[in-house]
């Protein structure tokens, strides 16, 4: 039986969820990663060894998507504020989404019209799209199960807890289902095309069931008022990033941040393959870039009240640039390579820091929004994550463009499934542990500019429900 002091507290927003509400948010996250992370890591490869694409082709494409979601993504934050459908204000576009979501991504991979560019442009932007229309409100709707800060730490460690057990899905199974299934048993060339599309078949359909599990176990409690609802539109958009400093920190951090993770993500398979020349490895390599979620991801929430966010942002993007470094030098020097447990180390230690730190900055999402809110009265949601959506995108963006482009300016050739110049091999390493490093260190410098310490937050929490 709860206590009135507990009953008061949730009545004025700061609501207690319980695992299964925790779990069942988390596997929204779980879902989208089946599907977008295997887009992220993979879709590169497949346009250049298996479609058929030239890689400055696959790369000028992901940047015109890009630029089509800085469209899309506002629009798409407004409606979801302005509107309440019946299935839900955010979760029902688990549902609306989700559906249409899981035949392109299965399409996307799919090689009947190989070669051809208007059908990747087609499928690729309607994947987009629609994953947009998913990823805006699912956002949203992690503000809107409680204003506890507490609360919405612990959300967020079980969010990506079976975020990266999606990602470990894709990393390890996705190139052995793959493999297994095409007829040289290669994932990078023509024969595996009907492959990959079985594969990302069994993907997007799982992808699907978790969503609506998502939607089964969550419910929005922490809206703005539906009178306040009418006034939104997209311009709201432009003044609550100029009226909303927290926010503009949290947008550049998500920049760099993603831009690192995509380029590294998307660059992992051709390392694997033509710089250490172990492709049996890959599965082993791509999967070490989840497995240490299952380890420190519980730990946050105790690590956090021990050192603060901000320290344990400091720390854990260190931990990553050290373990670039090492990849970086076990690389270059031959006896060093030859050691594959050493790379597997190396990658450990990288995922490590990558993975506490890009996963709690999802924690400072509700915060931002909750900022706003006190500075203006509108506690626009959708609005908020369309934006941290726009520069999620972006760092996307920079990940789609830049492998393909130094791949190009490397000399890197498409129709080879074996070797590549040593030109092309420093090339792939630059994409692996040099840009990523260096995205690190800026994204430092961003962090160390966010001021919404737990106590601040607190109080404008506290604040708001006063109002009311």
């Amino acid at each position: 039986m709860k206590s009135t002091s507990q009953t008061t507290s949730e009545l004025k927003g700061f609501y207690k969820l319980s695992w299964l509400q925790r779990i069942g948010f988390g596997s929204g996250d779980l879902a989208q990663n089946l599907i977008y992370q295997t887009v992220a890591q993979y879709l590169l490869i497949f346009y250049t060894n298996v479609y058929g694409l030239r890689a400055s082709t696959a790369a000028i494409m992901f940047l015109i998507v890009r630029l089509v979601d800085v469209a899309w993504d506002p629009l798409v934050g407004a409606f979801v504020d302005k509107h309440s459908p019946k299935l839900g204000k955010y979760r029902a576009y688990l549902i609306l989404g989700g559906i249409p979501l899981t035949g392109f991504a299965i399409l996307c991979f799919w090689n009947g019209f190989s070669g051809s560019l208007v059908y990747a442009y087609i499928t690729y932007v309607g994947l987009s799209m629609l994953y947009t229309l998913i990823n805006v409100p699912y956002g949203a709707l992690n503000a809107s199960l409680t204003r506890d800060t507490d609360e919405i730490t612990k959300l967020t460690s079980v969010r990506m807890f079976l975020a990266n057990l999606g990602g470990l899905a894709v990393a390890y199974g996705i190139p052995i289902i793959v493999a297994h299934l095409s007829p040289d048993h290669k994932i990078n060339t023509s024969l595996a095309g009907n492959a990959w599309f079985i594969t990302m078949t069994v993907y997007a359909v799982a992808g699907l069931a978790l969503l609506i599990f998502c939607y089964s176990q969550t419910k929005e409690r922490v809206v703005m008022d539906s009178a306040k609802t009418e006034q939104v539109s997209a311009k709201d958009l432009f003044i609550e990033f100029e009226h909303n400093s927290p926010l503009r920190i949290l947008a550049f951090f998500f920049i760099t941040a993603f831009a690192m993770m995509a380029i590294g993500n998307s660059a992992g398979s051709f390392y694997m393959i033509y710089n250490v020349h172990a492709p049996d490895w890959l599965p082993y390599f791509a999967a070490l870039g989840s497995i240490p979620a299952f380890i420190f991801m519980p730990m946050v929430p105790a690590i956090k009240r021990k050192i603060g966010k901000k320290q344990m942002f400091y720390v854990f993007l260190s931990v990553a640039i050290v373990g670039m470094a090492m990849l970086y030098v076990i690389s270059v020097i031959d006896a060093l390579k030859s050691q594959i447990w050493l790379v597997m180390v190396a990658q450990f230690v990288k995922s490590t820091g990558v993975i506490v730190a890009t996963g709690y900055m999802w924690a400072l999402v509700p915060e931002v929004i909750s900022y706003g809110e006190w500075k203006t009265g509108k506690r626009i949601s959708g609005i908020v994550n369309a934006l941290t959506g726009i520069f999620y995108k972006a760092g996307m963006a920079l990940g789609g463009v830049v492998p393909g482009f130094v791949l190009a300016f490397v000399g890197f050739n498409e129709k080879n499934a074996v070797t590549q110049s040593a030109f092309a091999q420093q090339g792939i390493l630059w994409l692996v542990c040099v840009i990523p490093a260096a995205l690190l260190i800026l994204a430092m410098f961003i962090i160390s500019k966010y001021e919404l310490e737990d106590e601040v937050i607190d109080k404008i929490n506290r604040e708001i429900e006063e109002r009311s």
